[in-house]
């Protein structure tokens, strides 16, 4: 499990060597550094979905568990399922705002 978390670290180490290399070479030539505000509203947004869609399948999972094991209680699991998917999916929509406040600090080219 080590060897599988040090890997997916050197991969994604590889994945964003290259973008930020450019990215700074464009920079340097352009004049700008807003290149990091496009790379952190990517990230932002992908670890908020990442985590919601955990979350969202794990609450769905348990709670599909817990009707089937006690048909009884399904109303007070529904509710209480709807309620937790609202508030995991309003995580979403800050790592969304957050990219989005990013996004809107880069000047339009033009």
């Amino acid at each position: 499990m080590r060897k599988l978390g040090r890997l997916g670290l050197w991969a994604i180490a590889m994945l964003l060597l290259p973008v930020a290399a450019s990215a700074e070479a464009h920079a340097q030539a352009a004049g700008d550094s807003t290149w990091g505000y496009a790379i952190g509203a990517g990230i932002a947004i992908g670890f908020a979905a990442l985590g919601c869609g955990i979350g969202q399948g794990l609450t769905a999972g348990n709670t599909t568990a817990g009707i089937a094991r006690n048909p009884g209680a399904a109303g007070a699991m529904f509710t209480n399922f709807i309620l937790g998917m609202v508030l995991i999916e309003s995580l979403a929509i800050y790592g969304l705002v957050v990219g989005l406040l990013l996004v809107f600090r880069i000047p339009a080219a033009g």
